[in-house]
């Protein structure tokens, strides 16, 4: 069962997707199914500039309300950044990688959650 900690995180990780225009953003609940975290966000960016702008927004807003960062990777790359918060964990790619690697696919026994549940 997810927590409010992970709710708020997750929020907050919304917005600054939205803020800077993340295509297509997606929030799995794997709480029930595995113990790496409670929610899994994936957004799509255009390009790399754009991919790296989404991962410092998350970065600067979840660290403002106070929410340190476990561990950051494939910045230097943009084509799947990694940002793992514990509770939560975000995936930003670009549009070819997300295709490919496919983890709505992968992480299908996780529950789908609408966004319109974190605004």
């Amino acid at each position: 069962m997810t927590d409010n900690r992970s709710k708020e995180m997750t929020r907050l990780a919304i917005s600054a997707l939205e803020d800077k225009k993340a295509e297509d953003i997606s929030i799995i609940d794997i709480s029930e199914v595995s113990v790496l975290a409670d929610y899994f966000l994936i957004a799509s960016g255009s390009n790399r500039s754009q991919i790296q702008a989404l991962t410092d927004n998350v970065e600067e807003k979840l660290g403002r309300a106070g929410y340190a960062k476990k561990q950051i990777e494939g910045y230097d790359t943009a084509n799947w950044i990694l940002m793992d918060y514990g509770d939560i964990i975000v995936h930003i790619f670009d549009r070819e990688n997300r295709l490919f690697y496919d983890l709505e696919r992968i992480w299908r026994d996780g529950k789908r959650v609408d966004l319109e549940e974190f605004k």
